[in-house]
């Protein structure tokens, strides 16, 4: 919703184009696809390995690039983006740069001032904890004006409790985009989860993560025949852990797993495994063990 807000927010001119990468989640691209009736062009860079992909989106633009889109860590794969380089050039160009950070917030540190985003989305339900039906839309201060409304209510209004009031203008703040009741279940159940990362700590939520996936990539060397899709470097590794199996029926093991309630998900033809910071080794263990078992019983 939030990255529809945007999309049909902005005043785009036939021949304008959007940059992003072809291993975006469908939200991150759907809605931008779906401008070519306005004569915008979508670029969708392939990034098929894990180096310098930002040199790879920024190649991608010119003088008619009107927003570039990245998540901040890719979905299937698990990379980590480096968003400062991206932010640098589109400031530099003024171009708009929108980050799908749903990987990553809740997981990791985010400074927006410093990634220099103009625009940023995530749903609460992954790293944040919350549930599903509530997301987050932030919009740079100064681009309030600049996206059209196309949603209109009671909560939208500058006076919104006053209900008797004839004259009415848009919000001047981002409520000018919640047209709507609020979800206050959604509101209450992710103020609980957001305060539950803040008294443990980002930092140390972010270790736990790290030291994760560091031991699931160390736990998938006695995994015959494993292939791992996710980056090893650490500084482009995130909260994902994927990995493929050559010959064997990556959905078929991703079935045996979640059968014997290990929570992961097929993706990118492979299996995906995001533990947070509260999985213990014991649980990733167990995991693994299972999958070996899955493994054997395939083989």
């Amino acid at each position: 919703e939030a990255l529809s807000v945007i999309a049909y927010g902005l005043d785009w001119q036939a021949g304008d184009n959007v940059v992003l990468a072809g291993q975006e989640f469908p939200s991150n691209r759907i809605v931008w696809e779906s401008l070519a009736r306005l004569g915008v062009e979508v670029r969708v860079v392939d990034l098929p390995d894990f180096q310098q992909p930002e040199a790879a989106l920024i190649d991608a633009t010119d003088r008619r690039t009107r927003l570039l889109t990245s998540s901040s860590v890719h979905y299937a794969s698990g990379l980590k983006m480096h968003l400062e380089p991206l932010g640098n050039h589109c400031r530099r160009k003024g171009i708009l740069l929108c980050v799908d950070a749903i990987q990553s917030l809740g997981a990791f540190p985010f400074d927006v001032e410093a990634v220099q985003a103009d625009f940023v989305v995530a749903d609460g339900h992954k790293w944040m904890l919350g549930p599903e039906g509530l997301a987050l839309f932030y919009c740079r201060p100064e681009l309030l004006d600049s996206l059209k409304l196309h949603q209109y209510g009671w909560h939208m209004v500058e006076h919104a409790g006053d209900y008797d009031r004839t004259d009415w203008r848009p919000a001047a703040d981002a409520r000018r985009f919640e047209c709507g009741s609020p979800n206050m279940l959604g509101i209450h159940a992710l103020h609980a989860s957001l305060g539950l990362l803040q008294d443990i700590g980002i930092e140390h939520v972010s270790r736990n993560i790290v030291n994760n996936v560091s031991y699931l990539i160390e736990k998938s060397k006695e995994l015959k025949g494993g292939t791992i899709q996710s980056p090893q470097d650490p500084n482009r590794r995130a909260g994902i852990f994927n990995i493929k199996f050559d010959g064997l029926d990556n959905a078929g093991l991703y079935r045996y797993l979640t059968r014997e309630s290990v929570v992961c998900a097929y993706r990118g033809g492979g299996i995906r495994f995001s533990p947070h910071y509260y999985s213990t080794e014991a649980q990733l263990d167990k995991a693994c063990g299972i999958l070996k078992r899955a493994i054997s019983q395939t083989d």
